[in-house]
Formats: structure tokens, sequence, C-alpha cells
């Protein structure tokens, strides 16, 4: 597995990376874009035109009061020009934002449907060492961030620099090179002072988000942990650890809160010796006789029209850096390479027999520790072969395998003589069905997880393997029934409970290849020996492949392979394997006495 680490001296270029890759979500939706620009424009243009109108309404008001004897008159028809100039500035700026609004939407939805089935793409491995809290609060800042991005950087900056150009031409026009020299030296020095003080905001911003998702990570580590936390009594020790890491979100907060102070305090300071500059300059000249009252307020509100955008648009681009920075690790997971890749010209598995080969596999998760060595043997079709040895020995790797979870280093796994490297993901694992276990449910009611083996099932189908599961007992004795909630990860059914619903699940599916890893470790000898019956009938007219600890459970298999160290030491049919006096035997007598022992202990 392959992922793309973003360093802070890159960061630069890497934003510039993520704004390209959002920008075709625009382009998917280039008229009602066109048409927001439109009135985007139009929003500017009723912008720049207010200062005029309010100039024309002060220099008629002054007019008609420097004329001797004359009644002041209100200029009503400017005064309502100005109203619906204003008016229009405002209606034009929503009906853009309405219209884009459904762009940014269906791109933010679009995005997180890459995440999510990307994510679900990855192989084992990925998920095995992620922290499920950072994950969700990655994504969850990230598609915030991009929503951020896709609305202010096309309708403010843009607009706003647009607005700056027809300013300070409109100044250097109109009243000379000192105005628009004062306004373009300004902006200049805001801008810059803004990018400069940003660019070292945005490490300060990375650390709190780093700290945040910490927290978070820990936080739903410990929840989902609970019942261990009880169990050892840990919850002050796990209050000190989530404190320790949420001192360290206050910390980078405290930076961020700092440097923010800085940045706003310097552009602050910019734009009050700019306006002061252009209200003397301006001042100066209405005394001189050279520009009106009017001129005055124009300038006064060009100014204030002007900075309040550029003001806005500090914050903008602060934000803007801080959704990047956000948007990194959205994006870092999208860079994330599965090592279990389909092949370009894989074809759907074809299952005819259900035949299974293992044909000299090796395999080794890391290159010190060799997991398995130079297995071979098959399953036949119908077949019931049961797997068994010491743990740690390469069991449940070979299920991995055969799902495909990782790759074997050497040999080929097949089914009826399709490599299943050769195959499409779904495929394979559409024809193979397991009860593991530890099984894992969702957060819903018994009727849907068990529905989950096949989704369009109707709920006589689901019922119908209820009931071949004996879940009956079970759903009569709760007072929801079938519609009962079972918890998050099924913790409010016991472990048996789970595995009979996980049998069930398998049931409805109704593949050509079962797999049983341990089905029946957290079952009593009663509920056991009902599952086994329904194991054998589901097993009927399918092939059976049997990862098995108690084996007293597997005394009816066709095949039984005992494996120690990844390697096969013996196999054979349950009487033959005894009749060898080896390993398997003393697995069996080892067991025997247990289970002895623990009768006269309840005796």
């Amino acid at each position: 597995m392959r992922k793309h680490q973003f360093s802070n001296t890159e960061a630069a270029h890497f934003n510039w990376r993520i704004i390209k890759e959002i920008w075709p979500y625009l382009l998917e939706h280039k008229k009602r874009v066109s048409i927001a620009i439109i009135f985007m424009v139009l929003a500017k243009v009723a912008s720049v035109c207010l200062p005029f109108v309010l100039k024309y309404i002060v220099d008629d008001i002054d007019i008609s009061q420097d004329k001797p004897g004359s009644l002041l008159v209100l200029p009503v028809a400017l005064v309502l020009a100005y109203g619906l100039v204003r008016f229009s500035n405002v209606l034009f700026g929503e009906i853009r934002d309405t219209l884009f609004g459904r762009v940014t939407e269906r791109a933010i939805r679009r995005i997180s449907l890459k995440v999510f089935q990307h994510l679900h793409s990855l192989d084992l491995e990925f998920h095995l060492n992620r922290r499920t809290g950072g994950v969700s609060r990655d994504i969850e800042r990230g598609t915030s961030g991009i929503n951020f991005l896709m609305r202010f950087m096309v309708f403010n900056i843009v607009p706003t620099l647009l607005e700056i150009s027809l300013v300070i031409g409109i100044l250097f026009y109109n009243y000379g090179f000192g105005f628009a020299a004062i306004t373009f030296v300004a902006i200049f020095l805001y801008v810059g002072f803004s990018v400069v003080t940003t660019e070292w905001r945005t490490t300060f911003v990375r650390e709190a988000n780093k700290a945040d998702s910490a927290s978070g990570n820990h936080a739903v580590d410990s929840l989902l942990n609970y019942e261990t936390t009880k169990y050892f009594s840990n919850e002050e020790f796990e209050a000190q650890r989530y404190d320790k890491e949420l001192a360290q979100w206050e910390v980078a907060k405290r930076k961020n809160r700092l440097s923010l102070f800085a940045l706003n305090g310097g552009q602050a300071l910019i734009i009050a010796c700019a306006i002061t500059a252009m209200m003397m300059l301006a001042a100066n000249n209405v005394i001189e006789g050279t520009m009106t009252l009017g001129d005055f307020v124009l300038i006064n509100a060009f100014m204030m029209q002007i900075f309040l955008p550029l003001n806005f648009l500090g914050f903008v681009y602060r934000e803007i850096k801080g959704s990047l920075a956000n948007i990194e690790n959205l994006f870092s997971l999208l860079s994330v390479k599965a090592e279990v890749i389909e092949d370009e010209n894989a074809k759907a598995l074809i299952v005819t027999n259900g035949r299974i080969d293992f044909n000299n596999i090796s395999f080794n998760y890391k290159k010190e520790r060799k997991i398995i060595t130079n297995l071979n043997f098959s399953i036949l079709p119908g077949e019931k072969v049961a797997v068994v040895g010491a743990s740690g020995g390469g069991k449940s790797t070979l299920v991995k395998l055969l799902f495909r979870f990782y790759d074997v280093n050497s040999g080929s796994i097949c089914i009826d003589n399709q490599d299943i490297r050769n195959v499409t993901l779904k495929s394979l694992r559409q024809a193979i069905g397991i009860v593991p276990q530890d099984t894992v449910l969702f957060n819903d009611t018994i009727l849907e997880n068990v529905r989950y083996g096949n989704p369009e099932s109707t709920d006589a189908d689901v019922m119908n393997a209820i009931r071949m599961a004996h879940l009956d007992d079970l759903i009569k004795s709760l007072p929801d029934g079938v519609n009962t909630t079972v918890g998050e990860r099924g913790l409010k059914l016991s472990g048996g409970e789970r595995q009979r619903v996980s049998i069930a699940r398998t049931i409805l599916k109704n593949p050509p290849i079962l797999v049983f890893d341990e089905a029946t470790s957290s079952l009593d000898s009663h509920s056991e020996q009902a599952i086994l019956k329904a194991i054998k009938e589901l097993s009927l007219n399918a092939t059976s492949f049997v990862i098995a600890h108690r084996l007293s459970t597997i005394i009816d298999a066709d095949r039984i392979i005992v494996v120690e160290d990844g390697t096969i030491i013996e196999q054979g049919t349950h009487s033959e394997l005894l009749g060898n006096k080896r390993s398997y035997n003393e697995l069996w007598n080892a067991q025997q006495s247990k289970e002895e022992k623990n009768q006269h202990l309840k005796s």
C-alpha cells in the first residue's frame, strides 16, 4: 500500500493540484455556471454604480443649498435610483449564489461518494492500520473545505479583483494619478502582506488539524472499546490520554489565533493608512475647489467599497488556505493505492463445479516472518475440507487469500481452473459465503442485518434464512422481534447470537462455495449442534472450506488437513488421522480431556 504524504514545502504546489482536480466538477454544469457568472458581473456593475449615484445626490443637495432664497429640494429620482441599484446588487448576488449552490452541492456529493467508494476499494492492510475517527474527521473537514473553496474561489476572488481594477481605472480617469497610485500601493501592500502572513499561518492550521484528528481518533477508539475500559477501571486513564491530545489541540489553536491577530492587525493598519491618505487628498481638493463635495463622498464610498471586499478577500484567502490544508488529507486518502489491484482485462468468475486449488502457494505479511510456505492442496466440488492446527499456523490467512484480501507471493489459487487474480473481485466474493469467527453487525435491525446477505431478497426469504439459522427462539424472546436494533457492532447480542445472524446471512446469499472460519467458536454445546445441523443442510450442494479449532465439529469432513507453521504435516479423514497417532491425534486427545474435565466440574 502506497500513500503520498504532503510536506509543508510542497503544500503550495499541491494546492494548485487540488484546484485542478476540483475544476472539472464546475465544468459539468457549464450552462448554470455561465448564468451565475452573468449575474455576478451584473452585481459588480451595480456595486460600482452605487458611489456615482451617491455623488449626484450629494451634489444636487449641495447646489440646492448654496442657492440664496431657494428651498432645499430632495432629488427623489436619484434617491430611488440609489435604492434600486442597491437592491439589484443584493438580488443579483442572491440569484448567483442560488444558481451556483446546486453546482457546489453536486460536486460535494460526487467527491464524497468517490472517497467512500475508494476507501471500500482499498485492501485489508489499509483498514487494519486506519484510525476511524481521524478518517471521519478528514472527510468531514475536506468536504466542508471543498464547499468553501468552490464558492469563494469563483465568486469572491475573481469578482473582487475585477472590482478593484474598475475602481483604480475610474479614479485614475476622473481624479488623476495620485488617487489611483494610493489605491494601487495600498492594495499591493495589503495583498502581499496577506499572502506572506497566511502562508506562515497555514503551518498552525495543519498543526491544529493534526491535533484535532488525533483527539478524534482517541475518542472514537475509546468509545468503541467501552467495555474494555470498564473491565479494567481505566476511565481516568482514558480521560487523561484524551486530555493530553486536547492540550496539543489547544496549543495549536492558540498559535493559530495569535497569528490571526497579527494578520488582522496588519491588514487593518494598511487600510487605515490608505483611507486616511485618500481622505486628506480629497478634502484638500474640495477646499481648493477642484473637486465637489459629491466627489469627496464618492471617493470615500469607493475606498470603503473597495477595502471591504478586499478585507473580505483577505478572509477568503486565509480560509481558502485553511480549506486547502483540510482538503489535503481528503485527497491524501484518494492517493492511497491498493496493493490488491483488479486486472484491467479481468472477467467475471464462472463457478461450474466449485473446485478450489491451492497451487504451491507461499505468503508472508512481512519478509522476516513467513506465514505459508509451498502449500499445495485441492478441494473437490461438493467436498467438505477442514484445516486445523495451532494458532498462528496460517489457517485464517488462507481465507483472506481465497477472498483475495491479499495476493500470494508465489503460486496461485484457482476456482474451477480460473486464477482468482484474473477475475473481477466482485464476482469472486459473490461466489463465496463466509461465517467468520468474529461477526460484526451494523447498527440496524436483525431483519436488515440478515438481509445484508442479499439486499434484494424479500422479507419471506429473510425469515426463512432466520429459521434455518435457528434464530427463532431469540426473536420470539425480543419485544420488537426481527425489528430489534442490535446496537453498534451488534454488541446488544451475545457472541453466539451474532454468529447465528452471520449464518443466516450466508444462507440468504446462497453461494456455491462456503467458508466457515471457527463458525461455532462462540456457541454452547446445545446451540452448536443446532447450528451444525443447519450448516450441514446448507453445505449439501456447495463446496465447503472449514477453519476449525473445535475438532468435534469437523469429524464428518471429507478431508482434514493439519497445518503447522504454514505447511501441511498430515491430512486424511477423522478416523485415518486418529489412526496415524500423530499431531491430529494429540490435538483430539487434548480437547477430549479438556471437555471431560469441564463436564466433571459442571457436575
